[in-house]
């Protein structure tokens, strides 16, 4: 299991208002992970969880994403858990590392998503490239709080109507 610690990481980090509650938003990104992660990053095109059981800590996944055409394969397990507060992702057959942080604003109806992904070490031959690859992290960062918002609203509105 890789557990390494990246000398030159790219990181892409973002952060979105969101009209919901921490529980909310947290059951949709965390306690239901393996159903909703393919609805806000498209790139996913296979995705399962190794093993049965809730999401916590220790829960592992493999996923297959297609980014910038390129097929990449890896597994990760949840190596924190806390809900309605704090989840995060470490890649255990590359090194990465996903988190979102949930925290409320001065609304309690509106809460601030944090996302951060650190990963994808710049060797030697990809210092031409550098620019374009933190550029490419970055904007996958800001289109994932993006997307998640959007979901977490529709859902929100939509079960508002319901009521």
């Amino acid at each position: 299991m890789i557990r390494q610690q990246l000398s030159n990481p790219v990181v892409g980090s973002a952060s979105v208002f969101i009209k919901s509650t921490s529980t909310i938003v947290f059951e949709f990104i965390g306690i239901n992970f393996f159903s909703n992660y393919p609805r806000w990053s498209p790139e996913v095109i296979e995705l399962e969880q190794l093993g049965e059981g809730d999401v916590m800590v220790g829960t592992q996944g493999r996923q297959v994403r297609v980014d910038q055409g390129r097929r990449l394969e890896s597994s990760f397990e949840v190596t924190t858990f806390e809900p309605q507060n704090l989840l995060v992702f470490d890649g255990t057959t590359d090194p990465f590392k996903c988190t979102f942080k949930i925290e409320a604003s001065n609304n309690d109806e509106i809460m601030r998503l944090s996302f951060t992904f650190a990963g994808l070490e710049l060797y030697p031959f990809m210092r031409p490239f550098e620019k374009l690859i933190r550029r490419v992290v970055q904007n996958g960062a800001e289109r994932t709080t993006r997307n998640i918002k959007r979901l977490v609203e529709v859902k929100e509105r939509r079960s508002s109507v319901f009521k």
